[in-house]
């Protein structure tokens, strides 16, 4: 039933699937692509994006972006707000890793200074993070200092000597969402979340040396610190396996007031519950202390990232937060319930969340691209309030890890980043397989729809000397 011949092509950007399309829609369904990209979308992230048009209480449209591919639930690049009153809350909205996130950090050197050292310097920082699924580091932290990174989040880290108030005044939230209560976080997802505070994770998790290599927006990049030639590090991960627990448990939970509150939907991995009841309201606050959690293990990366630099190059050298951004939230934003699964936040210039700095230009929105290719800054627009202020989060999926590492080897990859002059370090042959360029679209031609669209504005674009990958 669900064809892509049904799209009514709104623009060469924007793609609609009218409300009539399916009885059970309350809202339309959007979809930013070009045609070309729409041919690489999966028929079933399309039921998706129709599914959540389903959803109580829904506003405006279900979105999504042009990085769109299929999830639990909600697609991965969708964006769907709720009316406070009267709509719900979804985990499958947010995902199981709660405000996976992209931090840039920019450095005062060049390319040409850096290259000696760029194999010393990938390798400190592979070792000092540790990355891999569900490894830790050493040191166990207490119960009682997990439940205050849950409520403090890297402010709380700040206090402890760890960074610099700039580290908080330029991450969203400052770093730390308010409304947490560490209670309706459950004891095993505390337990999973002791060992990994400065820890990658796996999957598509990496940390990356990069050149700027183009500026486009020569206001913004200045106002963001970013210059031709310069050395920057962008680190992308999330909350591990505290956020996943946290997204199981409130799955169940949520399940079970589907019945209780008599919601029926086409898809159970959708489960949800009214905001305003207890479940919602537990959900929305446990969803806060795993983004809590997850600045704090990015804020955590950075402190050990910069060691590593300060080893290799001296104690003068030196990293600074250009900005940190999740693309896994539920936030409350303007009495709706904004739900953004794969697609980052994107606010306009003269926001009042923004840093001073930026206020002027806009928020920056970081997008990283697949493994060897070119990832970007861009920053938001006032006409991206058509989605929410929401733009894409990276190139996405376009065939799975399976298919991936099918098609090619980890050698393989390897070897042709390398004849690229693109270094890899990673412990698993088989995760820098999954992750191929190849397994992903082209994130040039995402970042023009979104740009096209008016959603967010080019700002630079930065091309990978070194990835360290999670396994």
């Amino acid at each position: 039933m669900n064809s892509k011949k049904d799209l009514v092509k709104i623009s060469d950007w924007l793609w609609e699937l009218p409300k009539s399309f399916r009885k059970d829609m309350r809202v339309p369904s959007h979809i930013y692509a070009t045609e070309k990209l729409l041919e690489k979308i999966e028929p079933e992230a399309i039921t998706q994006v129709v599914n959540v048009a389903t959803l109580p209480g829904i506003v405006d449209y279900s979105f999504a972006m042009p990085d769109i591919h299929t999830g639990y639930g909600f697609v991965i690049g969708g964006v769907a707000a709720m009316s406070a009153e009267s709509g719900v809350i979804s985990p499958g909205g947010v995902g199981y890793d709660i405000a996976c996130s992209v931090r840039l950090l920019r450095s005062y050197l060049s390319a040409k200074e850096i290259s000696p050292y760029i194999d010393a310097l990938a390798t400190e920082i592979q070792k000092e993070v540790p990355s891999g699924l569900g490894r830790g580091r050493q040191v166990k932290l207490s119960r009682t200092e997990i439940d205050k990174i849950l409520e403090g989040g890297a402010s709380y880290l700040v206090e402890q000597g760890y960074g610099t108030k700039e580290d908080i005044e330029y991450c969203e939230e400052r770093g730390r969402m308010e409304g947490v209560d560490p209670t309706l976080v459950s004891d095993h997802a505390k337990q999973r979340g002791r060992d990994q505070v400065g820890t990658l994770g796996s999957g598509n998790h990496f940390m990356e040396i990069q050149v700027v290599d183009e500026i486009f927006d020569k206001e913004a990049a200045e106002a963001f610190g970013l210059l031709d030639g310069q050395i920057v590090l962008m680190i992308h991960c999330g909350s591990r396996g505290l956020g996943h627990q946290i997204a199981t448990d409130y799955i169940k939970i949520m399940i079970r007031a589907m019945e209780k509150y008599d919601i029926k939907l086409p898809d159970r991995e959708l489960t949800c519950a009214p905001f305003n009841s207890p479940e919602g309201q537990n959900y929305f606050a446990a969803m806060k202390a795993g983004a809590n959690f997850s600045w704090a293990n990015r804020h955590m990366i950075t402190h050990y990232i910069r060691q590593a630099w300060q080893k290799i190059l001296g104690e003068d050298a030196r990293l600074e937060l250009v900005y940190d951004v999740s693309h896994n939230t539920a936030k409350l934003e303007q009495g709706r319930v904004v739900h953004r699964k794969g697609a980052t936040r994107a606010f306009p210039p003269g926001h009042p969340e923004l840093p001073e700095k930026y206020r002027e230009v806009g928020q920056p929105v970081l997008i990283p691209g697949s493994m060897g290719t070119a990832s970007w800054v861009l920053v938001g627009q006032k006409e991206g309030e058509q989605a929410f202020f929401s733009s894409c989060h990276g190139a996405g999926r376009a065939m799975s890890r399976k298919e991936a590492t099918r098609r090619v080897s980890g050698q393989k990859v390897i070897n042709e980043l390398k004849s690229k002059g693109i270094l890899v370090k990673c412990f698993s042959s088989r995760g820098i397989a999954e992750e191929a360029p190849l397994a992903y679209k082209n994130v040039d031609e995402v970042v023009e729809v979104v740009k096209e669209a008016g959603l967010s504005k080019k700002v630079a674009r930065l091309l990978p000397l070194a990835v360290i990958k999670g396994e």
